[in-house]
């Protein structure tokens, strides 16, 4: 990926835990690198293909001085979200933010934290056997597009699956929705729960009925252990529920432990059913 760079943008602002750093204020250092496709703009020679650093330089200015923060840690991850939401073409992007002035009663060049932040690309299995099972996903989709930091990209049309593991219950309606976010999974999770919980989803029988069901099935090329969240879904392979769907909107993907494709693991389910 091809990349732009600010290197050294100061900017004064009043971010600081003593309230002397809110009141006076004092310089930040802000350094950014950007993760951006400027094949088109290059070629084309068009601005509006790549990132206009000179407005990106003022509006991060302004995005620095609206709020103060006790923490450079905060400061610096509110500019990096601000540049994804409201950058389309930045893929990722690292902030570097100094504080030369710090005041810790000792000489320094500088105190400084960076961090790193990318859109990553999850894909979510949603079930429903309970009430009204086609509003039930609609209303969960429209949950997850509330959320800040993700969006809906790919929405697969409504399955009508048997009960797995559990088979004394209604039948299930499914889908599968890709969602492009710069939450990492375990946050992703936390807010899928919450849309859950809301939603008055309980836990009483293991694979049994529910309102709404939510899991991320893939994350990037992910793998994990992680038992709040582990990554790609255990078992996905032999769920025709998750399979499907997924295969009408990533039928390429590839499952990074069993590295085949989805078309080719839902074929390979269908013919051993």
């Amino acid at each position: 990926m091809d990349k732009l760079y600010l290197k050294d943008v100061e900017i004064f602002a009043n971010h600081g835990v003593f309230n002397e750093e809110k009141s006076l204020g004092q310089k930040f250092i802000i350094s950014l690198e950007l993760d951006v496709d400027l094949r088109a703009a290059a070629i084309t020679n068009d601005l509006s293909k790549s990132v206009h650093y000179g407005e990106l330089c003022h509006n991060i200015e302004k995005e620095f001085q609206r709020e103060s923060y006790d923490l450079i840690e905060t400061a610096a991850e509110k500019i990096a979200e601000y540049i994804l939401l409201n950058y389309s073409l930045v893929k990722a992007c690292k902030v570097l933010l100094k504080k030369p002035w710090a005041p810790i009663g000792r000489h320094l060049d500088t105190a400084a934290v960076e961090v790193y932040r990318k859109w990553h690309k999850a894909y979510i299995s949603i079930g429903s056997n309970i009430g009204d099972k086609e509003e039930n996903i609609k209303t969960s989709i429209k949950k997850i597009e509330e959320i800040k930091e993700a969006k809906v990209t790919k929405v697969s049309s409504i399955i009508e699956t048997e009960p797995w593991g559990y088979e004394n219950q209604d039948v299930f309606k499914n889908v599968a929705i890709e969602v492009e976010t710069f939450l990492e999974p375990k946050e992703l999770m936390a807010n899928l729960l919450n849309i859950e919980k809301e939603m008055k989803r309980e836990r009483i029988v293991k694979w049994g009925p529910r309102i709404i069901d939510l899991d991320i099935v893939l994350f990037d090329d992910y793998i994990t252990s992680d038992d709040y969240v582990t990554i790609p879904h255990p078992r996905m392979e032999e769920r025709e529920f998750v399979l499907k769907p997924l295969c009408e909107i990533a039928p390429n993907l590839i499952h990074p432990l069993k590295r085949e494709r989805i078309f080719r693991l839902l074929s390979n389910l269908e013919n051993n059913l």
